[in-house]
């Protein structure tokens, strides 16, 4: 039976340290097929407002998550963890319907002298949302930035550019906006590609990378790209404190060389109850050697993509989990 690409990811949101990405999670309409995955059987009973995970996963309850959508999971759909979330069994959706989105970051539709900005709307470190705010400085793709109070969408990088990577300082690096629309999007920057990230509020021109090498630049970590077949460059929010068996509800709180999977996939004893679970990436050409000594006894090395999905030079991408 042809494979998915992968059970994996429970969370899309990543957190930049100290901006946190919210998690989105939607349905079937991305790499992955409806057949049967690496970790679990498909979910083709699942509603299909998203587009890129592949079903619905069990959560740490009993609840079946089929009620008002509100987000808390106890059972009415609103996904506080105590029901069945409507969560990921692949890689989570980020262009959900989302109310906060009040300007286009793609046609940058605000008036003269503004720029469309995702913003932090609720005070809770996560981009959830979009505005116009006024254009404060002229930096491109590729100069430093700074911005004003971490994910309040205002900085000094021009229109259809975001300030990025911010350090303590709140220094980053001005990184292009994508053109073009969610559906058929580009990136100019040579060796970037378009990521769109927290439901639609962020769109951004990434680095693609190689999650077997983890060659970003500097302490950036190789993590899937939430939206594709790709991998891109993000800052690790680990601190170095998240080895593999670790609970992780961001793409990008586990050590480096590490992604945040299902638990199903990967069940480390730590992460019981956990939305996701910190596992390693292994080059499927070692067999199972990659994944030996890890919590998850009976971790073997499963294939990423599916057979003749994987981009040129990913084929030997897996991840350690349970096979089947």
């Amino acid at each position: 039976m042809k494979t998915k690409h992968l059970i994996a990811l429970m969370a899309a949101g990543l957190i930049c340290a100290p901006l946190l990405f919210t998690a989105g999670c939607g349905d079937d309409k991305g790499p992955a097929d409806t057949t049967e995955s690496a970790g679990g059987d498909d979910d083709d009973d699942t509603n299909d407002d998203g587009t890129t995970n592949a079903g619905t996963t069990e959560g740490p309850g009993d609840g079946d998550g089929d009620g008002d959508g509100d987000g808390d999971g106890d059972g009415d759909g609103d996904g506080d963890g105590d029901g069945e979330t409507t969560g990921c069994e692949f890689i989570c959706d980020t262009d959900m319907a989302n109310e906060g989105i009040t300007c286009d970051v793609f046609a940058q539709d605000c008036p003269d002298g503004q720029k469309c900005a995702g913003w932090d709307s609720d005070g809770d470190n996560a981009w959830d949302a979009t505005k116009c705010v006024d254009v404060m400085g002229n930096g491109s793709h590729g100069d430093p930035c700074s911005a004003e109070g971490g994910a309040s969408g205002i900085d000094d990088c021009a229109e259809g550019v975001m300030c990025w990577n911010l350090n303590e300082e709140g220094v980053g690096t001005c990184v292009e906006l994508c053109t073009g629309s969610p559906e058929n999007s580009s990136c100019d920057p040579v060796n970037t590609q378009c990521i769109i990230l927290n439901q639609g509020s962020l769109n951004l021109c990434l680095p693609d990378c190689d999650p077997l090498l983890q060659d970003c630049e500097g302490s950036n970590l190789c993590i899937p790209d939430p939206n594709s077949d790709g991998f891109f460059c993000v800052l690790d929010a680990s601190g170095g404190m998240a080895p593999a068996g670790t609970p992780c509800e961001f793409n990008n709180v586990c050590n480096v060389g590490l992604m945040c999977v299902n638990p199903d996939f990967f069940p480390g004893p730590e992460c019981v109850g956990s939305i996701g679970c910190c596992s390693a990436f292994c080059d499927t050409e070692n067999g199972d050697a990659d994944c030996q000594g890890l919590p998850v006894e009976d971790a073997v090395c499963v294939q990423f993509y599916a057979d003749g999905e994987a981009p040129p030079g990913k084929e030997n991408v897996g991840v350690c989990g349970l096979a089947g």
